[in-house]
């Protein structure tokens, strides 16, 4: 697991930065609705920053590691709404971040060449 991590490590962190921009991205849109344009428009570069970020996380990772880590969009989303818009985290919800966490490590700890 040690291996696999040092092995892709730049491209981890690169797809983690990208899962964050795009979650992000999408919480502006949620709350542009009171806001404007201004939210939208910062939501919209928010995503494309996230989508340019994971392009090229993949030249510095195994694709088998790092496209399951984008399944951490929907933790971090429920995590976010928690946060910043006060949105409970129901027990199931919890359970699912944890499974989803749990997936990623087995996931991108797996890798061998």
């Amino acid at each position: 697991m040690k291996e696999s991590f040092k092995k892709n490590k730049k491209g981890i962190l690169l797809m983690f930065l990208s899962s964050l921009c795009v979650c992000f991205g999408q919480l502006f849109w949620k709350l542009s609705g009171e806001q404007g344009v201004t939210l939208i428009l910062l939501g919209f570069v928010l995503y494309v920053i996230g989508a340019l970020v994971m392009l090229v996380a993949y030249r510095y990772g195994s694709l088998s590691v790092l496209q399951p880590m984008l399944s951490m969009n929907y933790a971090f989303t429920v995590i976010l709404a928690s946060a910043v818009l006060g949105e409970t985290i129901a027990p199931f919800q919890f359970l699912g971040i944890v499974i989803i966490i749990v997936g990623v490590i087995l996931i991108g700890g797996s890798d061998v060449e």
